[in-house]
Formats: structure tokens, sequence, C-alpha cells
């Protein structure tokens, strides 16, 4: 027979439903599974409950909050994957805030979260895009892009991601967006070169770079946060951010090959560019800076946090494209490269106050291999097996070790990834 919830119930529900709230903001924000229990956990702390147990995956929560002789369990769903690195910050200030001034009340952290849900993007549509339009273009020098590449490449992406943000604050579908953005910036990119080649063409072929436009969908926060949730045994959500993480690059791979298709292009890559040796140098730094500022920012990062990231990317950056290079395997620069920026993150991140995810991914999104990705599907769209997979086979191993040398690192500098209890 069904009976009424005394007080302390009544009380148990409130303070469950605003550790819910915490993971809900958190979850929807990009952060990996592994972020989300510990922010999660250490609200119910301050809120006073016993014990606090949640399951997490890409879009559902499932927790058991304990006090006393009573436990409440809730399941909510998170349609919604974005990334807003900036909510990400003010979320893991407030747990930091509670757990170190101890109890709260449900009133106090509610209030709190109204203002950090309230709060509107850093940049509106236009800035965001030209952010995306930055990044692309950076990464279309370090993909040995010339002038006219770099500056296609720029008005591309600064379409499709206008379009892109558009589109998703209104709510379509992730995928059907992801298709659409990828078409229109490889339009955008080959307008703009047929523009150039009609006004005083030189001859030269332009269009390989077209793949650099649609770089700005490469899915950074859940690829690498989905390795990161495997490393810490948590199968279910890493496997779900994987599994959405190339949904979406095929969503955006099959986009450009259908136009590709049609206008009869291949997604190779061009040579170096034929500069000296100290400047080659001095512009693959300021490439790598501009790249990873420009991704940081599109992520919706405070410049403090985007100016960090965008310093520790170009160090190890530069490195691992001299390292590939001469000759080392690209899954071993990577490594390295990704170990560098995770130990340098962790004495970074915490004299700035945030997490360390949200200055070690857009620092490592550079150096996911998303022109690879293109030609593994590319290639196995036409048909042509041998090619894609060993486009897709040193892709995979390139973001796995990159996840690898952010793990590395976590585990070297973190005791709670250091062991298991």
């Amino acid at each position: 027979m069904a009976t009424d919830p005394d007080d302390d119930e009544l009380e148990l529900i409130r303070r469950s439903g605003v550790v819910l709230r915490v993971g809900r903001l958190s979850l929807s924000s990009g952060t990996g599974s592994y972020r989300v229990k510990a922010s999660m956990a250490r609200v119910a702390r301050a809120l006073g409950i016993d014990r606090h147990e949640a399951l997490v995956t890409l879009t559902e929560i499932t927790t058991t909050s304990h006090r006393g002789a009573s436990f409440r369990t809730e399941v909510t769903e998170v349609r919604a994957v974005g990334i807003n690195v900036d909510r990400l910050a003010a979320l893991e200030r407030l747990a930091g805030r509670l757990d170190a001034t101890g109890p709260a009340t449900v009133e106090d952290v509610n209030a709190v979260l109204d203002r950090i849900s309230d709060k509107p993007p850093l940049y509106p549509v236009a800035l965001n895009a030209l952010w995306a339009a930055i990044a692309c273009a950076a990464f279309s020098f370090l993909n040995h892009g010339g002038v006219v590449e770099i500056l296609g490449v720029f008005l591309g992406a600064l379409l499709g991601q206008a379009l892109r943000r558009t589109m998703v604050h209104r709510g379509f579908n992730v995928f059907a967006v992801t298709m659409i953005c990828a078409l229109v910036a490889c339009l955008g990119y080959l307008a703009f070169v047929s523009l150039v080649e009609a006004f005083g063409a030189t001859g030269v072929p332009h269009e390989a770079g077209y793949i650099s436009a649609v770089l700005f969908l490469i899915p950074g926060f859940p690829l690498v946060t989905g390795f990161l949730d495997l490393a810490k045994m948590d199968f279910s959500a890493g496997v779900a951010r994987l599994t959405y993480a190339v949904m979406v690059l095929t969503s955006a791979a099959l986009a450009v090959w259908a136009l590709s298709l049609v206008v009869g292009l291949t997604p190779e890559p061009g040579s170096a560019p034929d500069l000296g040796a100290g400047v080659l140098l001095a512009l693959r730094f300021v490439a790598s800076f501009v790249g990873v500022l420009g991704f940081a920012l599109m992520f919706n990062s405070p410049w403090r946090i985007a100016l960090a990231a965008a310093v520790i990317g170009m160090v190890a950056n530069v490195p691992r494209i001299y390292l590939n290079g001469a000759d080392v395997p690209p899954q071993v620069s990577a490594a390295l490269a990704a170990l560098l920026v995770g130990l340098i993150t962790a004495v970074v991140a915490p004299r700035l106050d945030v997490p360390r995810i949200t200055v070690y991914v857009p620092a490592v999104t550079i150096m996911v291999p998303g022109v690879l990705a293109y030609q593994a599907v590319f290639h196995i769209s036409n048909g042509d097996t041998v090619e894609a997979l060993a486009s897709g086979v040193e892709a995979a191993l390139v973001v796995a070790s990159l996840a690898i040398g952010l793990a590395i690192a976590r585990m070297l500098t973190d005791r709670t990834w250091a062991y298991e209890r």
C-alpha cells in the first residue's frame, strides 16, 4: 500500500533533484562521464547526502542518493549534445567551492545553477563562425595549403559554422546538420577557388584543400572524452561517445564524398610549402597557436582558457609535426605530444581554477587527423578498400594515442586516475 513521503524523504527528493540538475548541465556541456560523476558527488556531499551513485552515458544519467534509511533513484535524458567550456568551468567552480566550504542549502545551489544555465553563449553566431574559420584556415596551412587554400578554407568554414550554430540551436537533427554544413563549407571553398581561377588563374590546382574547410566538424571533445572514459573503465559512456563521434565524422565525410563525386575531386594532400626552414618553423608555431585558439573559442571558452590552451597546444604540436617528418610513427609522436599537453595542463589548469578537460581537449583537437578520417570514408565509398583501411587505421591509432598520452599524464598527476579506489 502506497504511503506519503515523510519530511526527511521529501528533503532527500529536493536534494537529489539539485544534484541531478548539476549532472544534466555538466553532461549537456560536453564533459566526460567521470567529470559528471565527480561534480555530482561533490555537490551531493555539500547537500548532506550520505552516499551518491551514478551511471552516466552520452545522453542519460541514472542516480541513486542515500540519506539515512531512505534512498532516491532518478533518471534523466539529455538530448542536446554540445560543447560549452564556459559552463563547464562555472560548474567546476561551484562544485569546488561547495566541497571546500561545507554544507549548503538547496535554495543556494539552485540559485547559482539558475545563473549558470541562463547565461547566454559568450560569442554570437558571427563571432563563433569567425573562430571556426580561423581555426580551419590555420589547419589548412598545417596541411600544406597555400594562400588560396587558406582563404578558401576560411570562407567555407565561416559559412558552414554559421549555419551549423544556427541550426543546432534551433533543435535540428545533429547528423543532418553535419551533412548540410559540410556541403555548404565545401561549396563555399570551391566557389572561392573557382572565382580566383576565373580572375587570373595560375594553372595550379587548389581543389585539394577543400577537406580543411570541414574540419570544424571534427568531434574533438567526444573522441577524446570517449577514450578517457574507457581509460576509467566506464565502457557504457566511452563506447557511446565514440559511436557518436564516428557517426558525426561519417555524416560529414559522406557529404564531402558525394560532392567530390559530382565535382570530380580527390582529397589528396598537397606538398609542403617552399619556405625557408626558419620561416616555416615560425609559421607553424603561429598556425598552431591560432588554430588551437580558434577551436577553444568555438567551444565557448573564455579568453584566458583559450589563450592557455593555445600556448600549450602550440608548444606540443610543432615538435609533433617535426617528429612526423623525421619518420617517427605518427601514433608515437601523437602520444608524446598529448603527454606533454597533459603534464603542462596539470600545472596550468588548477591555477586558472578550471577543469583540465577545458584546456587539454582544445589543445589536442588540432592534432586529430581529420583529413585521414575523411579520406578513409572517401576511399571506402569509392570501393578502394585498401586505401580506406590504411587511412582509417592510421587515423584511429593517432586518436587513440592522443587519449593514451592524456590518460598517462592524468595518472601521473592525479591519484584518482592512478588507482581504482
